[in-house]
């Protein structure tokens, strides 16, 4: 496993975990206009159940996030998001190896575990953004500077400083 996309992953499942721990269960599944009615538990169920499916299609050979099970305990419930997120974590460390990637309209693509492994960081990280303007609207607890902002951006807005 790669150890750097490994410290990634762990940085901002923490970083998500960091913030479930600063809300209240009513702020957590309170419906925000700012994120279309959506909630921030609705948000970070989606994030969860994404490397939930990759976990499945890790055992099957082939990933489907179009097939995923919704559970709305996830998005209802702080702790067991935390539960969950912490399965997750666990399960970071297998070997990568060649998956399917399959979608309900019928497109399937050859991909690999550590792919897949990107892609969910990167989907992690464009829904954290989103979270961070629910969270702003709902309480003055501060996330992380660099909380839902990509690490290219990071790494650019680094080199503009040094010029």
């Amino acid at each position: 496993m790669n150890r750097q996309l490994t410290e990634s992953l762990e940085t901002v499942l923490a970083q998500i975990a960091g913030m479930l721990d600063a809300l209240t269960d009513e702020e957590y599944r309170r419906s925000l206009p700012v994120l279309s009615g959506a909630s921030i538990g609705e948000h970070v169920r989606h994030v969860i159940e994404f490397f939930i499916e990759l976990d499945k299609g890790y055992v099957a050979g082939d990933v489907n996030y179009d097939s995923r099970c919704r559970d709305r305990s996830i998005e209802q419930h702080r702790e067991v998001a935390l539960t969950k997120l912490h399965q997750v974590l666990a399960n970071l460390g297998r070997d990568n190896k060649p998956l399917h990637f399959t979608m309900d309209t019928g497109v399937r693509v050859t991909t690999n575990y550590e792919r897949e492994l990107i892609y969910n960081l990167e989907h992690a990280v464009h829904h954290m953004a989103l979270l961070k303007i629910g969270v702003g609207m709902l309480t003055a607890t501060p996330l992380p500077e660099n909380f839902g902002v990509a690490a290219s951006t990071i790494r650019y807005r680094q080199a503009q400083c040094a010029q």
